[in-house]
C-alpha cells in the first residue's frame, strides 16, 4: 500500500481518496468492495462522517492493511480538533497529586476556582514561599517531624491547626504561666463538662488551642506547633471523643511545648491511639518525654501500678470509682489506664465520657458540619 504523507492533519477521507487514486479505483468501486452504496461512502470521503471501528475493519480488508491503521488516522484527526482542555484541569491534578485538594475544598478550607486562583490559594493555605527561581514551596516541607513522613492528609491538618491559630489574640508566650496552670488543669479532670475552662486557661499563658476535625483517613491526635518560633499552637482532633483521650493528648502538647519541640519544621504531629500510634520502642525521645509527663499527669505511675498490683485480676467498679475518687480524677481516666493495661477495651466501657460537645463550646473549632472563618 502506498505512504501516506500530509501536511497537518487531514480528516482520513482525504487519505482514502488519496489511495483510490493510487490504486485507479473510484468511489464507485470501493463501495461495490465495502458492499455500499456510494451515497453511503460519501459522508465518510468528504469528512462528515467518522471511521467507526467496524469501518476501520472493512478498509483494512479492502486496502489489506491493519484495522489499526484506519483506527489510529481518525484518532490523529479527532485529537487534533479536540478543543483545549480547560488550564484548571492539569492544575487541580497536579495539586490534588500532592495535597487533599477536593477534600480541603469540601471542608471550605479553601475555595473551588480557576487555575490560578486555586493555585494561590493552596500556596498561601500551606504558606508557601517562592525559592530563588520563582518556584512556590511548601513551608517547613523538607524537614523532618518524629514521623519517617507525613501525610497530605495530616499535612493539610496541621496547616488548618495553624491558620485557624493565627486568629486568635493571645498574650505573649510565658513557660512559668504554663508550668503553673498544670495544677490547675489538673483540677478539671473530675468534671468532663469542665473541659470548656481549657482553652481560656492555655491563652492566659500564650497558648492557642484549636479543635479541627480530621480529614478522611488522618490518623492524627493532635500536634504542637508554633508560630514564628515564639508563639505555640496546640491543635487536637478529638479523633477518640474520650475524657481520657483529651487529657492524655493535651498533657502530652503541653510537654512538647514545655520542652521547645517542633520548632524545628511544622511540629510535631502525634497519632498516640489506636495503629500507628507515637508509643514504642521506636518512637523518638520528644515522645518519650512527653508520654511519661501525659501518663503521670493523668496518674502518677507508682499510684497507678501500686493500685493495678493489689487489684489484678479482679478490677470491681466499685474499686474503680473510690481509686478515682483518691486520685481526684473522672473514673474515665482509671478505666481508659486499665483498658490498655489489660488490653480489654469493653471494661467499664460506660464511664467513657465524650467531652468534644463542650470544648467546643469555648475553643476555636473547625469540622463537625462547622466551618472556621479564616482569611488565606
Amino acid at each position: 500500500m502506498t505512504s501516506f504523507k500530509s501536511v497537518g492533519i487531514d480528516h482520513p477521507g482525504t487519505f482514502i481518496k488519496i489511495e483510490l487514486e493510487e490504486r485507479e479505483w473510484t468511489q464507485r468501486d470501493l463501495a461495490f468492495i465495502l458492499g455500499q452504496t456510494e451515497q453511503q461512502l460519501n459522508p465518510l470521503l468528504s469528512g462528515k462522517r467518522a471511521i467507526t471501528p467496524d469501518m476501520a475493519r472493512l478498509l483494512g480488508d479492502a486496502f489489506g492493511v491493519p484495522a489499526q491503521f484506519f483506527a489510529n488516522l481518525q484518532s490523529q484527526y479527532d485529537l487534533a480538533n479536540a478543543k483545549e482542555p480547560d488550564p484548571a484541569v492539569r492544575t487541580r491534578a497536579e495539586l490534588q497529586t500532592a495535597y487533599p485538594v477536593r477534600d480541603m475544598i469540601r471542608r471550605g478550607w479553601i475555595r473551588s476556582a480557576e487555575s490560578s486562583l486555586l493555585q494561590l490559594q493552596v500556596d498561601r493555605f500551606f504558606e508557601a514561599a517562592n525559592d530563588p527561581d520563582g518556584t512556590p514551596t511548601v513551608a517547613f516541607a523538607a524537614k523532618k517531624t518524629h514521623y519517617d513522613a507525613v501525610s497530605p492528609h495530616q499535612l493539610a491538618w496541621v496547616f488548618r491547626v495553624r491558620q485557624l491559630a493565627r486568629h486568635i489574640k493571645a498574650p505573649e508566650f510565658s513557660i512559668d504561666k504554663l508550668r503553673l496552670a498544670l495544677p490547675k488543669l489538673r483540677s478539671l479532670m473530675i468534671d468532663p463538662e469542665a473541659v470548656r475552662y481549657v482553652p481560656e486557661i492555655l491563652k492566659s499563658c500564650g497558648v492557642r488551642l484549636v479543635i479541627v476535625e480530621t480529614l478522611p483517613g488522618a490518623k492524627i491526635d493532635g500536634v504542637c506547633t508554633w508560630l514564628d518560633d515564639q508563639s505555640p499552637v496546640i491543635g487536637m482532633s478529638t479523633l477518640y471523643d474520650r475524657l481520657d483521650n483529651f487529657w492524655f493528648v493535651l498533657r502530652h502538647e503541653i510537654e512538647h511545648i514545655l520542652l521547645g519541640h517542633g520548632k524545628s519544621g511544622f511540629g510535631i504531629v502525634d497519632h498516640l491511639s489506636g495503629e500507628g500510634q507515637s508509643v514504642g520502642e521506636s518512637v523518638t525521645e520528644e515522645e518519650r518525654l512527653a508520654n511519661f509527663a501525659a501518663s503521670q499527669f493523668c496518674i502518677p505511675h507508682e499510684k497507678m501500678d501500686s493500685f493495678y498490683a493489689r487489684k489484678n485480676p479482679y478490677f470491681s467498679e466499685r474499686d474503680v470509682i473510690g481509686f478515682a475518687a483518691t486520685m481526684q480524677i473522672h473514673p474515665a481516666i482509671v478505666v481508659g489506664q486499665l483498658q490498655r493495661r489489660m488490653n480489654r477495651y469493653d471494661f467499664l466501657r460506660k464511664y467513657q465520657t465524650p467531652v468534644r460537645r463542650y470544648i467546643v463550646e469555648s475553643a476555636t473549632t473547625d469540622g463537625w458540619g462547622n466551618v472556621a472563618e479564616a482569611e488565606l
